[in-house]
């Protein structure tokens, strides 16, 4: 690429000039294919730059800059440590300035630094530090405590070239049986509100600039109030509805994110139903993006789909139609054009650059449509700094990445954000925790060598002085194929057999469960069962035995309400916080030592 004329630099290359004056300058550069491509946002894979990926169906990263010119990639898995994450890195980077203009690629990615494993929505924490999800900071409440997370997130993310966080996921947790509150700050809109300031604060700074992070802020309108609490991933989830008339208050924590300096915002898959909204899904809807979104809340940073709206594919050897709730029957080019109407900025998981090349040449989409968003594409590499320094330091990179000092202080975000919801007492004298160090335990869900450490670890629970028994929140294993048995859907409450079975060891041995709430359980009695309940949201087996003996206590506080049974759910509605009867523990309940 060259860069200068009569060794003068190009003007978009002139770091002195104002940012407007350089995007202007490198629009009127760009070929119609550089427009196009940067128009889409699609998966990468931490693999060969000239393999493609057979999972997703995609070519090689090599092809899709090259040929398709396109310069935002979704990462996908990750490298062994922090030192080839960044060569990697800065091979694509140089593989971009070879490129006519050399315009630098932006590398987005899901969470990558707790416990979920699912490639559609978050990954795990691999060589980075590893801390709760983000409902173990709702359960703290701390807007500062998360702040100190999301600062160094952004630090190990920024070591590698990762320059755009797709979260955070500030949907509230309205509809219990939802599959997707894990990575929600829980059911209240004004907790949510507070946290997500300082979660913006944290990756971006006072202001987007070359350390920051951008985030991504989802799933606007609100993805929370699914009907039954199914996803719209999938086609038997797409639809979204209000039966109390609770629009405004999922909004809420969408204005703070745009108060806090939030630069994009991804709308989910649902299609509203029984709303003044048309009813069609949220990348689709003008009234929701432009009317609502632009107009009225006054947002003019970038909007990018949720992945894959346009086309249909086959992962993991199963059919996964194109998210297109509402626009069915349109054809592939035509919900490209109904999508930009809308508002939209990119398109998510979606490389149909010749589709979107084709309709301009046709003038049904004009350059002058696609040279609104790529304004707003361009502008945020430029705050960024990427034409400045595309490139990462190597060294630097294995050093910070997963530093003792952070991965210290996950491990502390994980005991704290426990919640102790029952402490009973022992023959009649004190609460069962903490745990006197040396007691015989039985346990199920946590390693041997982690727990012998503190007790003896005994085979059977009639020679167990207590019992230790790390659980998950129950769920519906529905066996539907591809990725839908990654989503924890349906009933909140345990298979007969299973609570009879945990039942029964609490009557042997004095028992403590700690559940894992991915989402909101039914307990069912076992509350009463055993001799003390906790709830975690990601932690390891050394984060939990540090707090069931005592070197750590528990300061975590539910950050939803947790229903009485599956019936109160069903009577509840959708969209409405706290709307079940009875609960059995509410939002706030959390005991301390």
């Amino acid at each position: 690429m060259t860069d200068t004329v009569n060794e003068a630099p190009l003007p978009y290359r002139d770091a002195s000039l104002p940012i407007d004056e350089r995007v202007e300058d490198l629009l009127g550069r760009m070929e119609l294919a550089d427009k196009v491509g940067m128009l889409f946002h699609t998966m990468a894979a931490y693999a060969d730059l000239d393999e493609g990926n057979p999972t997703f169906g995609l070519p090689s990263i090599s092809s899709m800059v090259r040929k398709r010119r396109m310069s935002h990639f979704n990462l996908l898995g990750a490298a062994p440590g922090g030192r080839e994450f960044a060569a990697w890195h800065n091979a694509l980077q140089r593989m971009a300035l070879d490129t006519p203009l050399g315009i630098p690629i932006t590398l987005s990615t899901d969470p990558r630094h707790s416990f979920s494993d699912n490639p559609l929505t978050s990954l795990m924490a691999g060589p980075f530090s590893q801390w709760p999800e983000t409902l173990g900071f709702a359960a703290l409440a701390s807007p500062e405590r998360l702040e100190r997370f999301a600062d160094i997130a952004r630090q190990e993310y920024l070591a590698v070239g990762l320059r755009v966080a797709l979260h955070p996921q500030i949907d509230l947790a309205t509809e219990p049986r939802w599959s997707r509150i894990a990575g929600t700050f829980g059911e209240d809109a004004d907790l949510t509100s507070r946290l997500v300031v300082g979660y913006i604060r944290g990756f971006q700074g006072s202001e987007l600039g070359p350390d920051s992070v951008a985030t991504m802020v989802k799933h606007f309108p609100g993805g929370g109030p699914q009907l039954d609490g199914e996803d719209p991933h999938f086609e038997w989830g797409k639809e979204q509805v209000y039966p109390g008339g609770q629009q405004e208050y999922h909004l809420r924590p969408f204005i703070a994110a745009i108060g806090a300096g939030a630069t994009q915002m991804m709308p989910y898959y649902g299609q509203p139903v029984g709303t003044d909204w048309e009813e069609v899904g949220f990348g689709f809807n003008k009234g929701v993006l432009t009317d609502l979104l632009r107009d009225r809340l006054g947002f003019d940073g970038i909007v990018c789909t949720d992945w894959g709206l346009l086309t249909d594919v086959v992962v993991f050897g199963a059919d996964m139609p194109a998210r297109a709730w509402g626009v069915e029957d349109l054809t592939r080019p035509q919900r490209i054009v109904k999508a930009l109407d809308a508002g939209v900025d990119q398109f998510g998981g979606e490389l149909c650059t010749d589709e979107l090349r084709g309709l301009v040449e046709r003038g049904e989409v004009s350059e002058a449509r696609l040279d609104v968003s790529v304004r707003r594409l361009l502008r945020e590499k430029f705050r960024l700094g990427l034409f400045e320094n595309p490139f990462v330091d190597e060294e630097a990179a294995e050093s910070l990445v997963g530093r003792a000092d952070f991965v210290a202080e996950g491990l502390d975000a994980q005991s704290d954000s426990l919640t102790l919801l029952t402490n009973g007492a022992v023959d009649g004298g004190s609460p069962i925790l903490p745990l006197a160090r040396g007691v015989k335990v039985y346990a199920e869900g946590v390693a041997a060598d982690a727990l012998a450490a503190y007790a003896t670890v005994v085979e059977s629970p009639e020679d167990a002085d207590v019992a230790i028994l790390r659980i998950k929140a129950p769920f519906e294993d529905r066996d539907r194929g591809g990725f839908s048995d990654l989503f924890h859907s349906g009933s909140l409450e345990f298979p007969a057999e299973e609570h009879a079975r945990l039942t029964a060891i609490a009557e042997t041995v004095p028992t403590v469960i700690d559940i894992y709430l991915d989402r909101p359980a039914v307990l069912g009695g076992l509350e009463d069962a055993a001799r003390a309940v906790l709830a975690d949201y990601g932690a390891s087996d050394a984060a939990v035995l540090r707090v069931l003996f005592g070197e750590r206590g528990p300061q975590g506080s539910l950050p939803f309400d947790l229903p009485r049974s599956d019936a109160a759910v069903v009577a509840s509605r959708s969209d409405v916080a706290f709307d079940t009867e009875n609960p059995t523990f509410r939002f706030g309940h959390g005991l301390r030592y």
